[in-house]
């Protein structure tokens, strides 16, 4: 895998790395039909600004042609930088190689459908450019032009719960379009299905957010890859970010408070059969005795679970040196 992205970047990296201003990553599965009007709306879109710019389209092991599409438009086209995995591994992963050969000093997200229109990519980055004080811009499909059944009614409930549960407010976490300052990209990685979570994890990096009213169309070719049974995963996905959020530095405050909350009674339970066995009667056949056991037994593993969760923190950040938090440049004096 590292060396089909290393042959994937090897013919422009270093040329044109220091001159790159804009990286476009696009995760592509089965989009045969599309990516000739991708490719051409995106420089389009681009070529216009005077911005130097690079599109990484990320095949994610396409069965439709796509892959030889792409390397068939990237001939004659220097700014089109096709990578190809090597099965089928999920947007999350197809995004996160992308990112990793990305060299621009922004870079823009989008899905690669034609739903998201190109030509909103300029106004991302020029708000960029004047606003110091925004690190990511998500897109919000205000006219989202969708079934209303199968795609809008799920992704509003979505919203609003991953909304609630992680703080960071929303109107559309779905939308794929957005654009990132490169710091930010650098400082998150994807795996598993977290593409949905993106700015759950910017924040936690240190960005800040801004959500701009974007464009969208219909789909007029191809197949959606989203279904209702999505909405079930994004669930579970936000079990687990909501605990890396708010417990990846400090195991211990989650297992261990409940570990406490359950040693607790069960603490209290064979206490008081200690008084009762103390006053002579018999407590070997009280079903209450086994749950004093089992609540003290539990809540004490909890306990030694965050301990040893807090010596792996403390091994993942010391042990690679990896930082515990990020700084930002000195905020511009406020005009009088």
């Amino acid at each position: 895998m590292p060396n089909t992205l290393a042959a994937a970047a090897a013919p422009s990296v270093d040329r044109l790395a220091d001159a790159i201003n804009v990286s476009i990553v696009i995760p592509v599965y089965n989009e045969v039909e599309n990516l000739p009007d991708l490719v051409e709306r995106v420089h389009a879109a681009l070529a216009p600004t005077g911005r130097r710019f690079e599109l990484i389209c990320t095949d994610d092991g396409s069965r439709d042609g796509s892959d030889r599409l792409l390397a068939q438009l990237a001939a004659d086209r220097p700014w089109l930088r096709p990578v190809f995995l090597a099965r089928n591994y999920g947007q999350s992963s197809a995004l996160q190689a992308g990112f990793d050969i990305a060299s621009g000093h922004y870079i823009v997200t989008l899905d690669a459908d034609l739903q998201n229109d190109p030509l909103d990519i300029p106004a991302l980055l020029d708000r960029l450019d004047r606003d110091a004080d925004v690190d990511m811009i998500s897109g919000w499909r205000q006219q989202r032009q969708d079934n209303a059944v199968s795609r809008k009614l799920p992704s509003l409930l979505a919203n609003r719960l991953i909304s609630r549960a992680t703080g960071v407010h929303l109107h559309d976490y779905g939308c794929a379009l957005k654009a990132y300052r490169r710091e930010i990209i650098e400082r998150i990685r994807l795996y598993g299905e977290l593409h949905r979570f993106i700015p759950s994890l910017a924040r936690e990096a240190g960005a800040r957010i801004a959500e701009v009213p974007v464009r969208h169309h219909a789909r007029t070719r191809g197949v959606s890859k989203y279904g209702i049974d999505r909405t079930f995963r994004v669930i579970l996905d936000l079990v687990l970010i909501v605990f890396f959020l708010r417990y990846h530095q400090r195991p211990l405050h989650a297992f261990g408070g409940l570990g406490l909350w359950l040693a607790t009674p069960g603490a209290g339970i064979l206490g008081y059969l200690a008084i009762v066995k103390a006053m002579g009667e018999s407590i070997g056949g009280r079903p209450l005795l086994l749950a004093g056991v089992v609540l003290l037994l539990v809540g004490l593993q909890l306990v030694v679970a965050g301990l040893i969760g807090e010596m792996l923190v403390r091994i993942y950040h010391e042990g690679r040196g990896r930082p515990q938090f990020h700084t930002r440049g000195a905020p511009r004096a406020s005009a009088r």
